[in-house]
């Protein structure tokens, strides 16, 4: 097909057909009999051509340039057309350069569609976009890009313009879209207008971003907001020059304020919740000659309806709290940002300070309002400090890591409450829970709480992950070295209920030689799961740790472990599993990281389990788990039947004494204590009496003989019986002590009867020659008096114990 561009000299229009850049010259355009890869149609000219290929849009754009002088002559104000027709369907740019006097302004209005401004590099849904330049003098300055369908409806220029539309080659659009109007002389680089009807979001950027704003030069945005809606500034990336004279900032003129222009500096939070319509300026300064800077902003502008409870204030009360954080913000903050296209939700200090990010401070009283329909986008992350730097001032300190109630009453969901427990390197940190206790959170024993604690030793060269944990454990407490965080991470909205019992607390005790050291008081009606830390990691190289397991008296305690090995080689040192009871002359079970982990064993009393790691071959690092159960103490039935059986035995033996015991009595006479008339019998009475030693008298020579042995001859009986063998005394020729041998036993001494006719009178005895010796007769059956006996006799210690006898009737 030939295409037929004719244009007027009035017009004043050039026309350029080019090849696209990087592109080969597959395609050229064909005029009468020459190929051109070029076409460059000027004001006056009528041109007819055709390409060589059947798709030239492939290969070539086309360029109209329009320069429209309003200095020499009037301008040609009013709808811009797309001039001149007939062009083939190529992408397309058109180009209007205005000349204008910087004495007047001038005005480029949007009529089909108003503007939305994008970043450098970015493209519009439909790849129709305009570009708008700043022309003073020779100097130009890139206003923005635009795509349609937004909310800048017009732009003010100083000075001249270059105004650039790009369609694309299969765009049906026909018409530019805006308008050119001379106004008066705007002061100032540019004005733009930005009309937001409901609630909306728009991005704006400075003249030249991501470059440097103008030095020393003053821009405005105006933007008309229904009366009835809020809207909020937000600076979302901004920098400053290196100013010699005068100061960048922001000013608002905002209608109804008994301050304005009200100024700000680009660091500041700027001013949110503006009822009605408003304009914001931006001012340059001048910049340093060897070193300007940039000064440059990018930022956001959020219209949304009053809130129902806009006006009601929530009480943050952190004035008793010390070294604490408190920050709101959406979900998701800090990696992820929401879109600027989202519903927003703003937290308020005050009427006129919002942001989508608060962070209170500790030590003052807060009264925050949220501007937000949907409060489940809000988060709150706190963080707390807690310091000791010398033991003999925070030993015995107990310090409560639970939420304050400051954060738990307002209506936001807890996100992350975080605790930093710093100390120095001889001070150690004791975490304990005493009454909830702490689940280790493991594959076999996953916490299913609303919350758990995830926590962290640390120091400048290495991290060691404890653990992830929850309540409702066995881990009585955790002894740990190095500084410590502790995370609170909450996983629904039960937090608030399930926490009102929360009772972690923590306190620093001194320097411990494991990395860390955990209790365990096993629940009797589960299996307990304990693993070691930097899970699923492993243990950094020659690191140790310890559990100490509680086992109750009355019960044993199971261990076992997950696997047969610890399933790692050592470079350097050795990694060991010690198992011990905590009982005198325990045996202590060791094994090696080439040996086999013991197999599941009962222990009955507390013991400890250690592991110690080594520096591994490899990348792969030491990780172990164990568990441990509880049982009630159950008798060996062995034990039972042999002491059943031993009992038996003992009770047929007893029987079978008793009854010969019993037919002896009846067939014997009783037995006969034989007194030895050279020994002196007197009962001791004073400790001086005894003036000799043993080995100068006759004390020990004195014997009690069974009566069956002295008179064993007269006991044949006419059955023909066996007489009992006679045995004779023989005195004691044995070594000799300096102390009387102790008396046998009560329960083993023999009744001693004698009988009348054979008794005769003790021959008297003094108490200064001799040592005195008295053995003690005991009828059957008195053994439960014997203490009144002794009580008795005690009364007269110089009568003889045989004279006592008589006395009362017991010897015959």
């Amino acid at each position: 097909a030939s295409f037929t561009i004719s244009l007027h000299k009035a017009d004043n229009t050039t026309v350029t057909i080019k090849l696209r850049p990087d592109l080969p010259a597959s395609c050229r355009i064909r005029v009468k009999n020459a190929v051109w890869s070029e076409l460059k149609i000027k004001p006056g000219q009528n041109v007819t051509f055709t390409f060589t290929c059947s798709t030239p849009e492939k290969y070539f754009i086309t360029e109209i340039q329009k320069n429209i002088d309003c200095v020499s002559g009037p301008c040609p104000f009013g709808d811009v057309h797309l001039y001149p027709p007939g062009l083939p369907r190529l992408n397309r740019t058109y180009i209007w350069d205005v000349k204008a006097s910087t004495k007047a302004g001038l005005e480029l209005k949007f009529t089909t569609s108003w503007l939305r401004q994008i970043e450098p590099g970015q493209t519009c849904p439909d790849s129709i976009s305009y570009n708008i330049n700043s022309s003073i003098d020779k100097a130009t300055v890139n206003i923005g890009t635009f795509c349609r369908n937004g909310s800048v409806s017009r732009v003010k220029l100083l000075g001249g313009a270059v105004m650039s539309l790009h369609l694309p080659w299969h765009s049906p659009l026909t018409t530019s879209g805006f308008n050119i109007a001379n106004r008066a002389s705007i002061k100032r680089l540019c004005i733009i207008e930005s009309i937001l009807k409901g609630e909306s979001s728009i991005t704006l950027m400075s003249p030249n971003y991501p470059l440097g704003f103008p030095e020393d030069e003053l821009m405005t945005w105006q933007f008309v907001i229904p009366p009835n809606m809020r809207a909020s500034v937000f600076f979302h990336n901004y920098s400053l020059s290196n100013c010699e004279r005068k100061e960048e900032r922001v000013e608002y003129y905002i209608p109804g304020s008994p301050s304005n222009p009200e100024v700000f500096k680009l660091s500041d939070s700027q001013p949110a919740n503006i009822a009605g319509s408003f304009n914001m300026s931006l001012q340059g300064c001048d910049q340093d000659a060897q070193n300007p800077g940039v000064l440059r902003l990018l930022f956001q502008v959020v219209v949304q309806h009053p809130q129902v409870d806009e006006n009601v204030t929530h009480l943050v009360d952190l004035s008793k709290e010390r070294n604490m954080t408190v920050t709101i913000h959406s979900e998701g903050w800090p990696s992820r940002i929401p879109l600027m296209s989202e519903p927003i939700c703003l937290i308020c200090k005050d009427p006129r300070t919002c942001d989508r990010v608060l962070t209170l401070t500790s030590g003052a009283v807060y009264r925050i309002s949220f501007l937000c329909k949907d409060l489940s986008q809000l988060r709150i992350t706190a963080e707390k400090g807690i310091g000791c730097m010398d033991i003999r001032w925070c030993q015995r300190k107990i310090y409560s890591l639970s939420v304050p109630k400051a954060i738990t009453r307002l209506p936001i969901r807890l996100h992350k409450f975080i605790w930093k427990l710093l100390a120095t390197d001889l001070i150690n940190v004791e975490v304990m829970s005493p009454s909830l206790k702490l689940q280790q959170h493991v594959p076999e024993q996953r916490c299913n709480t609303s919350y758990s604690y995830s926590i962290v030793s640390a120091t400048p060269e290495t991290e060691l992950n404890v653990g992830v944990f929850c309540p409702g454990g066995s881990i009585e407490k955790i002894q740990m070295r190095n500084n410590i965080t502790i995370s609170l991470k909450t996983f629904g909205k039960g937090f608030i209920n399930e926490s009102i019992p929360q009772d972690l607390k923590m306190s620093f005790v001194p320097h411990i030689k494991d990395e860390c050291i955990f209790t365990v008081s096993p629940n009797p009606k589960a299996k307990v799961y304990l693993q070691t830390p930097n899970w699923p990691y492993g243990l950094p190289p020659y690191v140790s740790v310890s559990w100490f397991i509680v086992v109750p008296s009355r019960q044993t305690a199971r261990l076992g472990f997950s696997k047969d090995r610890m399933g790692i080689a050592c470079e350097t040192g050795r990694a060991y599993v010690n198992i011990k009871e905590e009982i005198l002359g325990a045996e202590e079970i060791v094994r090696r990281e080439d040996e086999l982990l013991p197999q599941p064993r009962n222990m009955h009393h507390n013991f400890w389990v250690n592991v110690s790691n080594c520096k591994p071959v490899d990348k792969t690092q030491l990780t172990l788990q164990f568990w441990v159960t509880l049982a009630d103490k159950q008798i060996d039935l062995g034990i039972i039947l042999a002491v059943v059986a031993g009992a038996g035995v003992l009770t047929v033996i007893g029987l079978t004494v008793f009854c010969v015991k019993k037919k002896k009595k009846k067939t014997q006479n009783p037995m006969v204590g034989v007194y030895n008339a050279n020994v002196n019998t007197q009962m001791p009475g004073k400790k001086g009496l005894f003036r000799k030693g043993r080995q100068n008298n006759e004390s020990h020579v004195y014997a009690v003989i069974d009566d069956a042995m002295v008179y064993g001859h007269l006991l044949k009986e006419s059955n023909g019986s066996v007489a009992p063998e006679v045995d004779v005394y023989r005195p004691f020729d044995g070594p000799m002590g300096s102390l009387p041998p102790s008396p046998p036993p009560f329960s083993f001494r023999k009744d001693i009867k004698r009988s009348s006719d054979t008794e005769e009178e003790p021959l008297p005895l003094t108490d200064t020659d001799q040592d005195t010796y008295t053995f003690a007769h005991q009828k059957s059956g008195q053994s439960e008096d014997n203490g009144d006996a002794n009580k008795k006799d005690k009364g007269d210690p110089s009568v003889p114990l045989l004279e006592n006898k008589e006395r009362d009737g017991l010897v015959e």
